[in-house]
């Protein structure tokens, strides 16, 4: 379980004898994110209205030397697509590594000679820079493919939990945000031969504007690829729904992050399933550990957590479980789960207990600052499970691992050439970019 895109793997299991759920529930709207979230909004409205005061002041100084052929496009594009042609990278089910693969891919497409771009018309990977709120994947897609592209048309919508507020409220109308998200497509895609559109969290996201993935796509005019893990036979199911909300758009579905114990049954079961059903499969990359997730040492580092074992901090974390249930159950779930980390309050030795035992975990974060008994400390040692200790409560500490984990899997240069290595050894690059 593991590699890029919020858009780390949690699940939390909540206990029916006590009040660990409340480990999980969101902030109230006057905390500090939603602050930021509505400096995100306050951006995202100036952001439109900066983009309507170019379009007149471009029409103005027509007569005074400004280039009349972009002015005479600007004008023409508005509202229409471009022949320039377009790839979706959308996710089956969160955290599938899309980031990685529409940036690898990218990448791929202009060491073939083509002219790139890249777009994220619904930003959701949010992060607060000088008072703004924005998505930093097109930050690092800037930078990889050396665009000069402007953030507010490669990004256009900031889909924060302030904008769905507002959008539920008819603050924000689907009208508006599509023709918003077909202007800033429109300057991105001028005159390339291909733009990369990288989705949201999920297909579904962007519902409440009528903007899904899918919808994004018939927009734009792009086809579909849809990056799916694997890790039990049920999950074809949401891979064959995925593809038929893809429809005629469908270019395939690429398989990542595949465990070796899986690889050989997903290419010679499950690809050849789809393939008979009429979903083209176009590549199975197995899972590497370079971009499995981020070590205990990094983890540790970035919660600010004091470690209480010396047992050796390289193990790599992909995901999370919140320990908010009892021993048994815990025990069940953990043993379903790799390379995670446990997170949970350090009076919870039954669940700490068990995700010793377990053998899948990673780590132990404990939280509110609660130091285990020195039996629970010797058994760790023990099994060579490092234990993380902070000071913050839980759903706290797993917003933060979770954009720890999230930023370390494949958010630099190196790790997406990585990524772009695998794609070329693993997956039909061809067929995804012979016909640009």
């Amino acid at each position: 379980m593991t590699d890029a895109d919020t858009e780390a793997d949690t699940e939390t299991v909540p206990d029916s004898a006590d009040t660990g759920g409340n480990d999980t529930t969101p902030a109230e709207p006057d905390s500090e994110p939603r602050d930021s979230e509505t400096t995100a909004t306050d951006d995202h409205t100036t952001q439109r209205m900066t983009d309507t005061d170019s379009e007149t002041e471009r029409a103005e100084t027509d007569d005074q030397g400004v280039d009349e052929h972009h002015a005479d496009d600007a004008d023409d594009s508005h509202g229409e697509v471009t022949n320039t042609r377009a790839i979706l990278v959308g996710s089956v089910g969160g955290s599938s590594g899309k980031t990685a693969v529409a940036l690898a891919l990218a990448t791929l497409a202009q060491e073939r000679g083509l002219d790139v771009g890249y777009a994220k018309p619904k930003g959701t990977r949010l992060r607060s820079r000088v008072g703004k709120t924005l998505d930093e994947d097109p930050m690092l897609a800037r930078e990889l493919l050396g665009t000069d592209d402007e953030m507010h048309e490669m990004e256009p919508v900031v889909y924060s939990p302030t904008f769905v507020e507002g959008a539920i409220r008819g603050m924000e109308t689907p009208e508006e945000i599509h023709q918003q998200v077909q202007d800033s497509y429109a300057a991105v895609a001028d005159d390339r031969d291909l733009v990369v559109i990288e989705g949201g969290d999920s297909l579904a996201t962007g519902g409440v504007v009528e903007l899904t993935d899918p919808a994004v796509a018939e927009l734009l005019d792009a086809e579909i690829l849809l990056v799916a893990d694997h890790e039990e036979p049920g999950d074809v199911d949401d891979v064959l729904a995925a593809a038929g909300d893809a429809g005629d758009r469908l270019a395939g579905v690429l398989f990542n992050r595949i465990a070796d114990a899986d690889y050989d049954d997903v290419a010679a079961d499950v690809a050849p399933f789809l393939e008979s059903r009429g979903v083209p499969a176009v590549g199975v990359v197995p899972r590497l550990q370079e971009l499995a997730g981020v070590s205990v040492e990094a983890l540790a580092s970035e919660l600010g957590a004091d470690v209480l074992t010396d047992t050796g901090s390289d193990a790599l974390v992909g995901g999370f479980l919140v320990g908010a249930m009892g021993s048994d159950a815990a025990l069940r779930h953990m043993r379903r789960r790799r390379d995670v980390a446990v997170i949970t309050g350090g009076d919870r030795s039954d669940v700490l207990t068990a995700a010793i035992d377990a053998g899948g975990v990673s780590c132990l974060v404990l939280t509110g600052g609660h130091r285990p008994s020195g039996a629970i400390l010797g058994k760790a040692e023990t099994a060579g499970v490092p234990v993380l200790l902070v000071n913050t409560d839980t759903l706290t500490a797993v917003e933060r691992a979770e954009d720890v984990i999230h930023d370390g899997r494949t958010r630099d240069e190196e790790t997406v050439a990585l990524m772009r290595d695998l794609l070329v050894d693993h997956a039909d690059v061809d067929e995804l970019l012979g016909s640009t």
